[in-house]
């Protein structure tokens, strides 16, 4: 486990499922994620436990709050190559009395330092929506800059909003 001040990353467990797919169903959380089609709870949780076993290339964590346990977001590393030594960042905090509490801001700290130490990443990358003020603050504040923008990608509010790629290099990791 990876442990901060504030959060603690963990496997995540088959109990984990009903806080998944309720976060996955809650319009206010997703909104700024790509995402399926509904799916039953109890199809989620079935198809839950058979999620593929952490790996190099993929490594999902549940975010869990060291005041409480309780698990509040995911974070996952995937796409990681050792030929390129990249790999793309995603997370959310689904728990929303959570937001702006600094979870998210830990959780995307201790996941760039296990990805920079111990899987010897170079480059870690991610998109996030133009409109989501609070996690671009994150990301520039832990280091990572702005590389581009792919136009009219994800449908919200009955617009069209670009996705920002941000990128952060080893050794650029604030804090």
């Amino acid at each position: 486990m990876l442990t901060g001040d504030l959060v603690r990353l963990r496997p995540l467990e088959p109990s984990d499922a009903a806080a998944h797919h309720r976060w996955n169903h809650d319009p206010e959380v997703m909104q700024w994620f790509a995402h399926g089609y509904p799916v039953s709870a109890e199809r989620f949780a079935g198809e839950y436990g058979e999620r593929p076993k952490n790996s190099y290339e993929r490594v999902v964590l549940g975010i869990e709050t060291l005041d409480g346990g309780r698990l509040t977001g995911v974070v996952a590393l995937s796409g990681a190559e050792p030929e390129t030594g990249g790999a793309e960042l995603d997370l959310y905090i689904g728990e929303k009395d959570c937001w702006g509490r600094g979870y998210g801001t830990e959780a995307t700290r201790l996941i760039c330092r296990y990805g920079f130490d111990a899987m010897r990443l170079h480059r870690i990358q991610l998109w996030v929506a133009d409109e989501n003020a609070p996690a671009i603050r994150v990301y520039q504040k832990l280091g990572f800059v702005e590389e581009g923008r792919a136009r009219d990608t994800l449908r919200r509010h009955g617009r069209w909003h670009a996705m920002v790629l941000m990128s952060l290099l080893e050794g650029e990791l604030r804090g």
